[in-house]
């Protein structure tokens, strides 16, 4: 099993949505999130599935339902776009849809 890169997407301003969501978590979420974060550099994608437009949701079994959006470019090469719950689930995968149509424009550039 060949190992993935793992890289925050950022916006035009440099900031990351994903660190931005990440530091609000408390300490056992950003824990089990970090677990997860782990998995996916391992190539486990066992809780993973697509959502559209080319972003997968990485689903993490702990409080509301926590959720890691990314796009893959490559085999080896995962965009971590953002993060979110259960409960804003819809909002959260159309922002990392267009964080994710951005990415790929910028790098046609």
């Amino acid at each position: 099993m060949s190992l993935r890169k793992l890289v925050e997407y950022l916006e035009a301003d440099g900031t990351s949505p994903f660190e931005r969501w990440f530091k609000r978590l408390n300490a056992v979420a950003a824990a089990k999130i970090t677990t997860a974060l782990y998995k996916m550099e391992q190539g486990n994608l066992s809780n993973v599935k697509s959502v559209g437009q080319g972003v997968a949701e990485y689903k993490i079994d702990h409080g509301p339902g926590y959720r890691v959006y990314f796009g893959q470019d490559g085999k080896e090469l995962i965009i971590l776009l953002g993060g979110g719950s259960k409960k804003g689930q819809n909002a959260d995968i159309r922002l990392a849809q267009k964080h994710w149509r951005e990415y790929k424009a910028r790098k046609k550039r």
